[in-house]
């Protein structure tokens, strides 16, 4: 269980706070996350990392000269937001171009993928290379499916090397893209872990046992089994790893040359591991491997949780040399670095703290059907703060049976910042696209992860559609809704059926336009909406997941419905409240 903490929604601010305070040699702090403190003498190619917290040392301890040139930290266990990626990269580069890279999570590929199209935009060439590394969460014929967990390591070190070496954006980029496809994983956990200030872990497994094919998120293993020996679990990971069917393809076993790394997910010890990795040690040199480099400690952690990875970096020439090449970050170190040639970064560029949504700012023209229409839509969020904040352990509790159990958590996140924000504009005569907008902005940064994403979008457009100088009619707001519907799916590329928040959006959209278009008056036209996607909601329990974490572990969540949908159906049902009192 986690003990220390002050306000356990702050966690991550304050851990970032004192990181930076701690580190200040490697890395300095802007909005979103940080970036390095030094620059080397000429420019580099940017490599620009990230995740949610809770995963210490990544991401942000892995910033520095030969690895990362910055990392956007979100909440725990949620991604970091567009906006925040975007601050990284900005405060990063370099102008030789930028690599992001990162697990290949929803919530990452989202907010990772607009800020990559924001910095194209600008004309910054921005790639992206996504870790696929653990070999329980999709076949060998889904490997683009996979997810990452502590194989990040490889992949980022290969492309900070690269940079530092002084490729172009082309050479940084198919260094990452190597080291990925050489890369294999596969973790183990012995207990759930605990976010601060919860009463109950994400998961748990039984007294005894142990869930096997686990992620890094408190996603539930994909086997329970018997707790084996120190001995017994080093021939699990080699065996499941040295599977014909996981070894990369131009990789050898007799005479192949490979990194070993076994790493601790939070409170297993050090002298475990090494228990372990002696077991491991000879039967990777009894299978004809060379081990190069072996590393054992904590690399990628998942909060307090009691378990431990394998992976394994099958190498060839030139990524033997990128792994061995210096490299000096607060948490890993390679070779000697040349510390005497690196330039101090003084300047800060624009992104320190990060500002307040709400704050006093300068707001467009508005009508005073538009300010009175922001009225109502901040009731409207505040409304729905409460509403999650009444069923947030519920919502958790339906996500932690086949997802990672945050989903409470992050919608608690996002509908407070949206409330307090929306608070604030109405009180400054915002319009309703103003105040969307900005509370949209507010709650993706907060909530992070693929909700995060999803609802700011969802607010946002709908703030398009109601703009701020016309009066906000039921058409225009069933319009705007149609709308988000329509942008929910092409960002996140889920349909109905895939058993997410989609399936109860799609008949709530659809129902509302089609009532209003009747000529039914607002507040009925909404709820019969509400009740279409109450009704989706709960039918999403028939389902299996064909979208997000929960994809793998699917039969697990047959009988349980989707906490998206579950989150959705309730928000339009409270809101349904505000509608029919105006």
């Amino acid at each position: 269980m986690t003990r220390l903490w002050n306000d356990p929604a702050s966690f991550a601010d304050d851990m970032v706070e004192g990181f930076v305070r701690a580190n200040g040699r490697w890395v300095r702090r802007v909005s979103g996350g940080v970036s390095r403190s030094t620059r080397s003498p000429e420019p580099e190619v940017a490599v620009v990392i990230g995740g949610g917290s809770g995963h210490y040392p990544a991401f942000g301890g892995l910033v520095g000269p030969g690895l990362a040139h910055g990392a956007a930290m979100g909440n725990l266990f949620a991604s970091p937001s567009a906006h925040q990626v975007e601050s990284v990269v900005r405060a990063s580069e370099q102008g030789r171009g930028v690599l992001l890279s990162f697990g290949n999570y929803a919530g990452d590929v989202l907010h990772f993928g607009a800020a990559q199209e924001a910095m194209r935009q600008d004309g910054v060439d921005c790639r992206t290379v996504v870790v696929t590394d653990d070999i329980f969460s999709a076949p060998p014929s889904q490997k683009a499916r996979r997810r990452g967990i502590a194989g990040d390591l490889t992949v980022f070190k290969a492309a900070g090397a690269a940079a530092a070496a002084g490729y172009g954006i082309d050479d940084v980029e198919r260094a990452a893209v190597l080291a990925n496809a050489r890369t294999r994983s596969m973790g183990v956990a012995f207990t759930g872990c605990t976010l601060p200030g919860a009463e109950e872990p994400l998961f748990t497994v039984p007294e005894g046992k142990m869930a096997v094919g686990l992620g890094i998120h408190g996603e539930p293993g994909i086997d329970i089994t018997d707790i084996p020996s120190a001995d017994g679990l080093a021939e699990l990971f080699v065996d499941r790893l040295l599977d014909p069917a996981e070894v990369p393809e131009g990789a050898t076993v007799k005479g192949g040359r490979v990194v070993p790394i076994l790493n601790g997910l939070g409170s297993v010890k050090n002298e475990e591991l090494y228990v372990v990795y002696a077991r491991i040690a000879d039967l990777l040199t009894a299978a004809g491997l060379t081990l190069v480099d072996p590393r054992v400690g904590e690399f990628c952690t998942s909060f307090d949780m009691a378990g431990v990875s394998l992976t394994l970096l099958w190498l060839d020439e030139e990524l033997e040399r990128l792994w061995l090449a210096p490299a000096d970050t607060p948490a890993f170190a390679a070779g000697s670095v040349d510390s005497s040639a690196l330039e101090a970064v003084t300047m800060d560029g624009g992104y320190g703290e990060d500002s307040e949504y709400g704050e006093e700012a300068e707001l467009p023209a508005s009508s005073e059907e538009s300010r009175r229409a922001a009225g109502v839509i901040s009731q409207a969020l505040a409304v729905m703060r409460d509403a999650i904040d009444a069923q947030a352990a519920e919502l958790g509790r339906i996500d932690a049976i086949a997802g990672d159990g945050d989903h409470g958590i992050g919608m608690q996140r996002g509908t407070v910042a949206a409330a307090e924000a929306a608070m604030a504009l109405a009180g400054q005569g915002a319009g309703a696209e103003s105040l969307l907008t900005r509370c949209g902005d507010a709650w993706s940064d907060r909530a992070g992860g693929t909700s995060g994403a999803l609802w700011g979008l969802i607010l946002k457009t709908v703030g398009s559609h109601l703009g701020d100088t016309s009066p906000a009619t039921a058409a225009t707001l069933a319009a705007g809704i149609s709308a988000a519907k329509t942008a929910v799916m092409d960002y996140g590329k889920a349909k109905v059926g895939d058993k997410t928040m989609v399936d109860a959006l799609v008949p709530f959209a659809d129902t509302l336009a089609a009532r209003v278009t009747a000529g039914e008056s607002l507040a009925e036209a909404w709820r019969k909406a509400a009740s279409a996607a109450a009704t989706a909601a709960e039918a999403t329990a028939d389902l299996m997941p064909g979208m997000g974490r929960a994809r793998s572990h699917g039969a697990k969540s047959l009988g349980t419905p989707d906490p998206g949908a579950v989150s959705l159906a309730l928000i339009a049902e409270r809101v349904h409240t505000v509608i029919a009192a105006e």
